[in-house]
């Protein structure tokens, strides 16, 4: 993979933001990812194993992303609150929506390790977007309470209790918290009327949907259940009602270990409207249950999830590769529409198949949803020994170990970003991680015009075990 100059880089990150003699600048679009306003969808990654994380941004436009016209955003970066440290874990998820109302973007990332003098750990940090992305600063919010230890583990943006308008909620360790609608402060942070978290689970990350008839979002919330001695007994899914009322007073146990969707990690949870029928359906993975693995799909109706769905696997007909032992299949999912047709379909990472007699190069599969649901007829399968994706098929690239589907060049159809935290890319290197994108066509994804990036295109230095794209935003 190319290396990049850090003179270009910086001179692309500043025109990105509009530091040099801006253009004509349209209405913002509304896209909930679209920092600049552009009307295209942009990519943000989460890189956050070294000197204390990164987010990567990528700006979207007609032929796709390239370094070229991205930025690094990190806490050293002016303007945004903080300092870099090294146990931060700034990054370690990434989302989007207009937190301001300004039509804009605005970037949120949480930092479950941030260290606080006189609180629990965590962050969430939300830097602005607008015509000049990036460059209006930020805000960060930190524990409310005692009890917020690992504030900042998960965060979405979405319509809580159904008045029309985004709330940013955040989850801690055992916590839940949420905030109004405008610019959140501090002292803003709301908790559910009503006690809900069952006692000892420890949370991973939050997902929101549109799973039910009710007003507004539904939220769903995944990790472990921990015993007395800090240990993770079981895997944990549960489901959060939005809507007008006390929030809190309707929630339900999805699942936990055993039972069908198993072991959830924050990576392998997503949502998307498979079937059109105007409910968001669940997708979760499972890299430890069944013999290689496997991911469940839950289908959103009026009265919700249901507490069991349809379980996949590599011995499912129609699906591609073999049900082996330790392939990981499920170790993490994304859903969008790659074909335009409607449908979303659903994206599978298997990173530790292995491929042409080399361990662990990883695999991602693509199957396509349709109006009775998702459907394993036309899937696809694509490693780095598939003609046309850059690269080569090396033991332990775990290429699907992140993924994303989203449409990043305008044309109605969604492109997958899948990351490889095992890519080593300089000589000598070692888990330096890589991405990819590969376009969205009406027949699937294609290896066409596919691209490939990886820290030094971004004039990061060389760290052992950077795994670069380790997270993409949901």
């Amino acid at each position: 993979m190319r290396i990049s100059t850090y003179a270009v880089v910086v001179a692309a990150a500043l025109a990105v933001a509009g530091l040099s003699a801006p253009a004509a600048v349209a209405a913002p679009s509304g896209l909930s990812d679209d920092f600049n306003g552009d009307g295209y969808r942009d990519l943000a990654i989460g890189t956050p194993k070294a000197g204390g994380g990164t987010v990567t941004v990528l700006f979207g436009s007609a032929s796709g992303v390239s370094p070229a016209r991205s930025v690094n955003i990190t806490q050293n970066t002016p303007g945004v609150p903080g300092t870099s440290e090294s146990v931060d874990q700034f990054g370690a998820n990434v989302t989007s929506g207009d937190v301001n109302g300004d039509g804009y973007a605005d970037l949120i990332v949480g930092a479950p390790y941030e260290q606080v003098a006189g609180k629990p750990g965590g962050s969430v940090t939300i830097v602005w977007g607008g015509a000049k992305p990036f460059t209006s600063g930020g805000t960060v919010l930190t524990a409310p309470t005692a009890e917020a230890y690992g504030f900042g583990s998960g965060a979405a943006f979405a319509d809580l209790d159904g008045d029309g308008a985004g709330n940013l909620v955040v989850v801690g360790a055992d916590t839940f918290w949420w905030y109004g609608e405008g610019k959140p402060t501090q002292d803003g942070a709301l908790a559910p009327e009503v006690g809900f978290l069952p006692e000892g689970v420890r949370l991973d990350g939050v997902v929101a949907g549109h799973f039910s008839g009710t007003d507004g979002s539904d939220f769903v919330l995944h990790g472990q259940r921990v015993a007395s001695d800090g240990f993770s007994t079981s895997s944990y899914l549960g489901l959060l009602r939005g809507g007008p009322g006390d929030i809190g007073s309707s929630y339900s146990v999805l699942a936990e270990s055993g039972a069908a969707g198993g072991t959830v990690w924050s990576r392998a949870v997503a949502a998307g409207d498979i079937n059109h029928d105007g409910y968001d359906d669940l997708v979760t993975g499972n890299e430890n249950l069944g013999k290689g693995g496997s991911f469940t799909v839950r289908y959103g109706r009026a009265a919700g999830l249901p507490a069991t769905g349809r379980t996949y696997t590599q011995a499912s007909p129609g699906v591609p590769g073999t049900d082996e032992s330790g392939d990981d299949f499920g170790a993490a999912v994304a859903v969008g529409d790659a074909t335009g047709d409607g449908y979303a379909d659903v994206a599978v990472g298997a990173s530790y198949e292995d491929v042409d007699g080399h361990r662990n190069v990883g695999d991602v599969v693509l199957l396509k949803g349709g109006s009775t649901g998702l459907t394993t007829s036309g899937a696809q399968s694509f490693h780095q020994a598939t003609p046309g994706v850059p690269g080569a098929a090396e033991a332990g690239d775990h290429f699907g170990s992140s993924l994303r589907l989203r449409d990043i060049n305008g044309n109605g159809r969604a492109d997958l970003a899948v990351g490889a935290f095992g890519e080593d890319v300089v000589p000598g290197g070692y888990d330096d991680g890589a991405a990819w994108v590969l376009r969205g066509t009406t027949s699937g994804l294609t290896t066409s015009s596919a691209t490939a990036f990886n820290a030094t295109d971004f004039a990061f230095p060389v760290v052992e075990g950077r795994k670069f794209a380790d997270v993409f935003a949901r």
